[in-house]
């Protein structure tokens, strides 16, 4: 067992265990410790002080998920750009589960757009599930603001896939653009462009969110595909 796995056991939550377990269904119950989400945040940022934190970021696979969620935390808070960017790339193959990928957000992101934009097209390319989600989770992140632009919709309306969670993550795109940028974004949904699962489930999520208007409930109501 190495010193972060010991670190983490001395943390470990039974009963949040438990909770995780059922809330993942993807993962293997045996590779989940159970520590918080707060624990594992403190965590992260003593280690990712450490001259040697490289040296778990470079042992992939990890075997628990409870390392992974760590890795991510610690990708979160880097300030050096190309190194996140760096860290990333090399850890999104291995990132196997929603929890992980949608909790790493890297805040240096934000403040390079231009070369994270050249990733986003790489990365929804991709055939992994957990790097398209990621994706989509970024364009929605950085590019639903004053740089929308009306091509970034297009990309993830033209994703096909077979992919819970990857379908989860474009209705949830579609349902937060609705919020940001409606009357650019009410066209895909009254024209179809998306399947028919990810249609009705981003008017879903619409319908939910306190930032639509009821006026505009009702008429996205009217659009849902039976």
């Amino acid at each position: 067992m190495t010193g972060t796995e010991k670190r983490l056991f001395e943390l470990q939550d039974e009963k949040y265990r438990e909770f995780q377990v059922k809330l993942i269904p993807t993962i293997d119950p045996g590779t989940v410790i159970g520590v918080r989400t707060p624990e594992l945040r403190k965590l992260a940022k003593e280690l990712a002080k450490r001259d040697d934190i490289d040296s778990f970021l470079n042992e992939l696979p990890h075997d628990y998920f409870d390392e992974n969620q760590l890795h991510a935390f610690i990708l979160s808070g880097m300030k050096d750009y190309e190194r996140c960017m760096a860290g990333v790339c090399s850890f999104l193959p291995y990132v196997d589960n929603w929890a992980t990928c949608d909790q790493m957000s890297p805040k240096v992101f934000g403040k390079n757009r231009d070369d994270l934009l050249i990733h986003i097209k790489e990365w929804i390319q991709s055939d992994k599930t957990y790097t398209i989600r990621f994706a989509v989770g970024m364009l929605m992140e950085h590019f639903l603001g004053d740089d929308y632009d009306l091509s970034y919709p297009e990309m993830v309306a033209s994703i096909r896939s077979d992919e819970y969670y990857v379908n989860m993550m474009r209705a949830w795109y579609f349902a937060t653009a609705l919020a940001k940028q409606y009357d650019s974004i009410i066209t895909f949904i009254e024209e179809k462009k998306l399947d028919r699962w990810t249609h009705n489930k981003a008017i879903q999520k619409s319908v939910e969110s306190y930032r639509i208007t009821p006026e505009q409930k009702v008429y996205l109501k009217s659009l849902k595909v039976r």
